[in-house]
């Protein structure tokens, strides 16, 4: 019977959260679809129908000057109009896009003040049907496979970029402390994830209070070393460009500590709950170990868990700088260089900080665990 409780409270949470998740999809931000970027302006899916190549020239391997196109307007009210186009290439391979005639593309289109259409700018090629289509296999395969499990994983993954999404960003860019916004976003997620996929019971708080120690050490030691590293968030891609958009107020350095946690809490979420679960299993076959026999077995886990997911963040940093080690590589600059750089250094401190998180995160989990187990039994 407080098995069967214990499920109906999870479902009930589930829904709660679910219908959290659809309230704040109407929470308006500048993200929204249809969002007029500038007075009569509005972003629609365009066919390339036909293009004019006449203006492009060709540098080495990359492209500049501009391509006049005809487009037909395939979404909103003005479907079915055709319109001159025009799109822009700057030289840089990652920035622009080479059209031809029957590619799909999002189009900024332009109306007069009477609502007329008149001209679209090419704005990249169209994708959302297949990122649609890519995150409905993923969670088809998701429910398909862990069942009721699945279903509960995937109202907190939509859960968790709604929250980013509609909360956490508006919350940066409006000034708000993004340390201490990210902290409680952080810790929100946590408890909705982990207490929907580990119920109200001992191995969801057990997993719980471990994220909470794992990132809050984790946001000490990147605040910490950001500072003695003379490191500012103007080292990320894009930061930079944001003081140049109206928005000079923001502390680009607590920005790129909040990113240092906020990219390890998932890592931490993981490596809490393989070990509570472990203890729970153990447990569950023997209700008479004692407490230290269950934080022994707790610490055995967590050895064996700390030795893979160090690397997964080591492998998953790495990737988004790979290409600029290749470059070094290949220019033949010294690994001290290398070391030395605000970037290469931005990478190293959000891997090793992150670990740092992971390697505290199992023993307290454990220990938490193995106090809890052993209440229940002593009550």
């Amino acid at each position: 019977m407080i098995m069967k409780k214990n499920e109906k409270q999870h479902w009930i949470f589930t829904v709660v959260v679910l219908a959290v998740t659809v309230a704040a999809l109407f929470i308006p931000t500048r993200f929204d679809t249809g969002h007029e970027m500038a007075a009569g302006t509005v972003a629609v899916k365009c066919r390339i129908l036909t293009v004019d190549n006449t203006g492009l020239e060709q540098y080495g391997i990359t492209k500049v000057g501009n391509q006049t196109v005809t487009v037909r307007v395939l979404s909103g009210k003005y479907r079915g109009t055709e319109l001159p186009g025009f799109n822009q290439l700057v030289g840089k391979m990652e920035l622009d896009t080479v059209y031809k005639s029957g590619m799909t593309a999002l189009c900024n289109l332009y109306a007069d003040a009477q609502g007329k259409a008149k001209s679209v700018t090419l704005q990249g090629a169209y994708r959302l049907n297949y990122e649609l289509l890519l995150f409905g296999l993923f969670a088809l395969f998701l429910v398909v496979f862990a069942g009721g499990t699945g279903v509960k994983a995937l109202a907190t993954f939509v859960f968790s970029g709604v929250m980013i999404w509609k909360i956490m960003l508006p919350l940066f860019l409006k000034g708000v402390n993004p340390v201490a916004a990210a902290v409680i976003i952080v810790m929100l997620l946590s408890a909705v994830i982990l207490f929907i996929i580990g119920g109200f019971t001992e191995k969801g708080a057990a997993s719980f209070l471990g994220t909470a120690a794992g990132v809050l050490v984790t946001f000490l030691l990147s605040a910490v070393f950001t500072h003695l590293f003379r490191l500012s968030g103007a080292v990320k891609s894009w930061m930079e460009t944001l003081l140049y958009t109206g928005y000079s107020h923001l502390n680009l350095t607590q920005i790129f500590i909040a990113g240092i946690f906020i990219g390890a809490s998932g890592a931490v979420m993981d490596i809490s709950m393989d070990v509570a679960s472990s203890i729970e299993e153990v447990y569950r076959h023997n209700p008479s170990l004692g407490r230290k026999e269950l934080m022994l077995s707790g610490f055995r886990v967590g050895r064996s868990v700390i030795g893979t997911m160090t690397t997964t963040l080591l492998l998953a940093y790495s990737s988004s700088y790979m290409g600029l080690l290749m470059v070094f590589m290949a220019q033949g600059t010294s690994l001290i260089q290398i070391l030395n750089l605000n970037y290469v250094a931005a990478e190293l401190l959000n891997t090793i900080v992150g670990s740092f998180g992971l390697v505290l995160t199992a023993p307290l989990t454990a220990v938490v665990a193995a106090f809890l187990y052993t209440g229940i039994r002593k009550k």
